[in-house]
């Protein structure tokens, strides 16, 4: 965090230095701000231009900034996501928890014409649709109470992950405009997702439906729009009807597991041919492509995934989202738990092990990404491919061991 902090204080005090006006148009109708630190005010007042240019009122800009002040806090919470810091075994075990399941199971009964009505329109089941709406805000119970406009403004002032969340507040700004929400009830998650659905704004203006029928589109209070403007963006980020996003398999003893088995898909009729089998008994698909997902080594639950669970991980970029996703909405729509258990003994690396990890492998010639400490895709892909050049069995699993070996080959 110290480097970010050096950052974000070069930023403020670049900001510090420059002239901005507020617009003279949003000026007059509502002075936006009061005693507010000078610098964060200039930011906000530089933005006017570009909402300008995307046909917001200076009404509209001058209202969203009322009382508006930058949050410290906020941006230090962006810096901490559970689905990269904890092990796989203990994020699902508050994700996919019993209780939560037990309210999606009621959720697929209460609101069976709506989901059903998703699956006619969009050619999205009650699963996926129900795994979204119970991961992002327990079926509407949490859909985050910060000051959204306040959470993105804040965001795009530290600069963080560049003009992201810039774009993401003008966007905002575009939505109190079309008058889907009010100022006061646009609420949603310190990073700025919104609703039920936990829509950023963009999204919300390429994927919210009124699904209802009731004139606007409110994700946030109607169920029903929360459920089609779930099913419409998995559609549109291309959901295929005809495909599960996976399922639990298991290995028989005599596979010869290679990198290419989970990099590169093949058809269910080539793992059949070679022993895989499903984990609850039933048989895999005659037709379709899948790979195999290993988050947790050959001694844990093994799963062969399809496109689905990419499009899953469109909502969050994350392994362990999509497979919570995946694993509570299969459950909720009344499906059963895993078979194999977590090897919840292991250790799981801690961060600064993570980073060790990353650039002994960039060192020798892997692409592990970005060093960040986050133990993502491009790490598993970089373990994966280091495991089968030096002759282990290459199931990407970052572990202690792992880090060990590679130690004492130094």
């Amino acid at each position: 965090m110290t480097a970010f902090r050096t950052f974000l204080c070069a930023c403020m005090a670049a900001l510090a230095a420059s002239c901005l006006i507020i617009p003279a148009k949003a000026a007059a109708k509502r002075p936006l701000f009061h005693s507010y630190d000078r610098p964060f005010q200039g930011f906000v007042a530089s933005l006017w231009p570009l909402a300008e240019q995307r046909g917001i009122s200076s009404a509209t800009f001058a209202t969203a900034f009322v009382g508006v002040s930058y949050d410290p806090k906020i941006v230090g919470k962006a810096a901490r996501q559970a689905e990269f810091d904890l092990a796989i075994w203990d994020y699902l075990e508050g994700a996919v928890s019993d209780s939560r399941v037990e309210r999606g199971r009621a959720m697929a009964s209460t609101e069976e014409a709506w989901l059903a009505k998703a699956r006619r329109d969009y050619g999205v089941g009650e699963a996926a649709v129900l795994g979204v709406w119970g991961l992002e805000t327990d079926f509407g119970r949490f859909p985050g109470s910060d000051d959204v406009v306040r959470a993105l403004a804040s965001l795009a002032f530290a600069h963080f992950h560049q003009d992201y969340f810039r774009d993401e507040l003008l966007s905002a700004l575009l939505i109190l405009q079309s008058g889907d929400i009010t100022r006061r009830d646009m609420r949603g998650s310190w990073a700025g997702a919104m609703g039920q659905t936990q829509f950023m704004p963009s999204s919300f203006l390429l994927y919210a439906v009124d699904f209802e029928g009731h004139g606007r589109r409110d994700i946030w209070n109607s169920v029903p729009d929360a459920i089609g403007s779930t099913a419409c963006f998995l559609a549109a980020h291309g959901w295929n009807p005809d495909l599960p996003w996976g399922f639990e398999v298991r290995l028989p003893a005599a596979f010869a597991l290679t990198d290419s088995d989970s990099s590169q898909p093949a058809q269910f009729s080539v793992f059949a041919g070679r022993g895989v089998t499903r984990a609850d008994g039933a048989p895999l698909p005659n037709s379709g492509e899948a790979r195999l997902l290993i988050p947790a080594g050959l001694t844990g639950p093994i799963f062969l995934v399809t496109e689905n669970f990419d499009i899953l991980k469109m909502y969050n970029n994350s392994t362990s989202y999509a497979l919570a996703v995946a694993l509570l909405g299969d459950m909720a729509a009344g499906g059963r738990g895993l078979v194999a258990r977590w090897p919840a003994r292991d250790r799981p690396l801690r961060e600064p092990q993570v980073r060790s990890l990353q650039a002994k492998l960039k060192k020798m010639g892997y692409n592990v990404g970005e060093i960040d400490g986050k133990a993502g895709d491009a790490l598993r892909s970089a373990v994966r491919a280091y495991q089968e050049r030096n002759g282990l069995s290459p199931d990407g699993y970052a572990s202690l061991a792992l880090l060990k070996r590679m130690d004492a080959e130094r």
